[in-house]
């Protein structure tokens, strides 16, 4: 395996912000050349970023022929759109070294978990808005907005809403003292628009911190695009489930859900239609 570091600092970024980047070792042994790349935004309510949805995910998604990358993004006090810009920055590493890591740089998936599920959902929808790709790439034409595109889009127990169904201190947490002034601009069921890309989503019922009310939110606003979108509603579970199983159990919680464990499996099945 080859592992691999990257500071993607960006205005406004913490020290602690960076990429790993985690590539099967490629080998004239596989016929398989170039493998799409999983790159995972872990939650944590914008405060943090859970060690549970970050190495263990990469690596299972490793285990099932993919490459993976984990993004440790800016959180509190950072504000937006710090991290939008730090996982923007971490796509054009990626395919700045596709050939060599043999990366498909056209099956690039973003992955979120929770308040990371908000962050990879709301690069989906303004990845093509000219403050991203002129922070980034110092250019707003169309052309050069094309190397920030996201292929895939893998959301798990995502925050999406800042209306009735809100995480509130997710919201509070990323927007600091604009809070008021900017939350329905990030209540991202209204900001889909036809360059989301596909897109697998994933909740419980039963969540209680992130209600799933979120998902079907984004999911019918998907719809409304037509959108090729997959949604799975699992009937118990409770929040931050992860892997759904022992390898990411907490100290504190009850995340082994067996029905909930094949999540992973519908989810890599249903991109393995498309890269």
């Amino acid at each position: 395996m080859i592992y691999k570091e990257f500071s993607i600092a960006e205005e406004g970024s913490l020290d602690y912000a960076k990429l790993t980047v985690y590539i099967q070792q490629p080998s004239d042994d596989l016929k398989i050349t170039k493998r799409p790349l999983v790159l995972l935004c872990p939650g944590g309510g914008y405060e943090y970023t859970s060690d549970r949805e970050a190495e263990p995910m990469a690596l299972s998604f490793m285990a099932k022929g993919f490459n993976a990358a984990v993004l440790r993004y800016s959180c509190a006090p950072a504000v937006f759109p710090t991290a939008l810009l730090e996982l923007g920055r971490s796509i054009l590493i990626i395919r700045e070294h596709a050939d060599e890591w043999e990366v498909d740089k056209d099956a690039i998936i973003v992955e979120g978990c929770s308040a990371g599920g908000h962050l990879a959902a709301n690069y989906a929808c303004m990845w093509k808005r000219d403050f991203v790709s002129k922070a980034l790439l110092g250019d707003t034409s169309d052309e050069i907005k094309e190397k920030l595109r996201p292929n895939g889009l893998l959301l798990c127990y995502p925050v999406i809403t800042s209306g009735e169904f809100a995480h509130q201190g997710s919201f509070e947490h990323l927007l600091g003292d604009k809070y008021e002034e900017k939350k329905e601009e990030l209540s991202l069921e209204k900001c889909v628009n036809k360059d989301v890309p596909k897109t697998f989503i994933w909740h419980t019922f039963t969540d209680g911190c992130v209600p799933v009310e979120n998902s079907l939110l984004f999911a019918t606003a998907l719809k409304r695009e037509n959108i090729n979108t997959e949604l799975h509603i699992f009937p118990e579970g409770e929040h931050g489930l992860s892997l759904a199983n022992d390898l990411t159990l907490s100290n504190w919680g009850n995340e082994v859900v067996p029905e909930v464990e094949v999540w992973i499996d519908l989810a890599t099945n249903w991109l393995k239609k498309f890269f």
